[in-house]
């Protein structure tokens, strides 16, 4: 197995307070991760000591074999990209700008730029005439697949995606979630997913990790998740979201 991510106890504390306790993670190279759990157990933090954004309070934390918060801490980001909760985009630039923003501070061509554009355009099934338009004038969906297309930009081997398709319409986030699978597949790329939802759990992840209180409670598959919940907590996260997706709409 090669490995993309290796979190060796991990403790992340803000304003003082433990939000992340001994977190220990391997996780695949090639495969989509989803991190699960309530808010403010730690998910987003997660994420965010990966990219070196928040420091360590103690351990150690790996992105293809070099390390978080080291001298070459600019080469890892390089290696990165994120997706924040609401997209993140700039609501002063154009989709063009927004998109090309990462090559830009790389000091990438504008050809190399224009190029890399086109193909995620098609990719990401965005229309051209797009690209002149500011963030505002675009439906959910659309926001959502730039700021992945800003995401994949420099090409990166890890995809950090903080919840996003949570502000989006039911039917929406069904077609993206199917859409996005087959592209994580296509691509090739190793994806850390974060979500409160079970079932988005469960159609995209190849290993779930669920977090309770900067904890981890449970990680492996999702059928060990559901089948053999680990701790009480598991069991009643899991038997929650079953009953929510359970109900039915009276006719």
């Amino acid at each position: 197995m090669t490995v993309a991510l290796d979190m060796s106890l991990v403790q992340v504390s803000l304003a003082g307070r433990p939000v992340l306790r001994d977190i220990t993670l391997t996780l695949a190279s090639g495969q989509t991760h989803v991190v699960l759990g309530l808010s403010g157990c730690g998910k987003s933090t997660l994420l965010r000591a990966i990219t070196g954004l928040v420091p360590l309070h103690s351990g150690s934390i790996q992105v293809l074999g070099r390390q978080v918060c080291a001298p070459e801490q600019s080469n890892i980001n390089s290696a990165l990209g994120y997706v924040i909760q609401d997209g993140g985009l700039f609501p002063h630039l154009t989709v063009e700008a927004n998109m090309q923003l990462p090559a830009v501070l790389r000091r990438h061509t504008r050809a190399t730029m224009n190029q890399r554009t086109r193909q995620l355009m098609t990719l990401l099934q965005l229309d051209a005439a797009l690209l002149e338009r500011f963030p505002s004038q675009l439906s959910g969906g659309q926001r959502q697949r730039v700021a992945l297309a800003r995401a994949l930009m420099l090409d990166p081997q890890l995809l950090l995606l903080d919840e996003p398709l949570a502000a989006l319409d039911p039917l929406t986030r069904s077609d993206l979630q199917q859409e996005l699978r087959v592209l994580f597949q296509s691509l090739g790329k190793t994806v850390v997913w974060v979500t409160h939802d079970l079932a988005e759990a469960a159609f995209l992840g190849h290993t779930v990790t669920l977090l309770h209180q900067g904890v981890v409670e449970q990680h492996g598959s999702f059928s060990a998740l559901v089948g053999a919940p680990a701790t009480p907590f598991v069991q009643r996260f899991v038997g929650s979201q079953r009953l929510l997706h359970a109900l039915e709409v009276p006719t």
